[in-house]
């Protein structure tokens, strides 16, 4: 009997890792999306928003999370921050878990999380895929972003590990600065090598 192919994709902030999970997604292969769940289980009704507000007062209301509030209330606070983390990643784990159990008997699966490999997920992987860009084109596609500054997207890299150090520890690595149609081959290329 053949085993589901657990494909951990990751990348650095505005590498591109949401376009290429669709694309996994369009060839039929499920992906589990660590960052939908986290805002699913701090939206309206989650099941996180009664701890975090115990935590942190004032930063929930009916419709869900108060996103601001509560990111002025851990940004550069690592132990605050780790608090957080505490309440939201027994939740994801539980749901990735159900996920695996639905598609158990898939050829393979994604696990799209953004800390892959700082925070050991690598692990439960049969194949890393890192998403990369040059530089220039991250900074681009970020500050793009609304509400985003130089200041908040160095913070966002502080937190997460160096592009270069991803791509050594990466099984596959998917470059996403040199268009969609090249980067579309090179998921296509992945999946039927599968």
């Amino acid at each position: 009997m053949s085993r589901t192919v657990i494909i951990g994709l990751t990348g650095s902030i505005g590498m591109g890792k949401s376009t290429v999970a669709a694309m996994f997604r369009k060839l039929g292969v499920p992906v589990f999306d660590a960052d939908a769940e986290v805002r699913r289980v701090q939206g309206p009704g989650g099941r996180a928003l009664p701890a975090i507000e115990a935590l942190f007062p004032g930063t929930t209301h009916a419709g869900g999370l108060h996103r601001e509030k509560l990111g002025a209330a851990v940004f550069g606070d690592h132990a605050k921050l780790r608090q957080l983390e505490q309440i939201l990643h027994p939740l994801v784990a539980e749901a990735q878990s159900l996920f695996m159990g639905r598609h158990r008997r898939k050829p393979a699966v994604v696990l799209d999380v953004p800390l892959l490999f700082e925070r050991g997920g690598w692990q439960r992987c049969h194949l890393t895929v890192v998403v990369s860009a040059p530089l220039r084109v991250q900074r681009s596609r970020v500050l793009a972003r609304p509400g985003m500054t130089p200041q908040k997207f160095a913070g966002i890299l502080k937190g997460q590990m160096p592009d270069r150090e991803k791509r050594g520890r990466a099984d596959v690595v998917i470059e996403t600065g040199r268009g969609r149609r090249h980067t579309w081959q090179a998921v296509c290329r992945l999946v039927s090598s599968l």
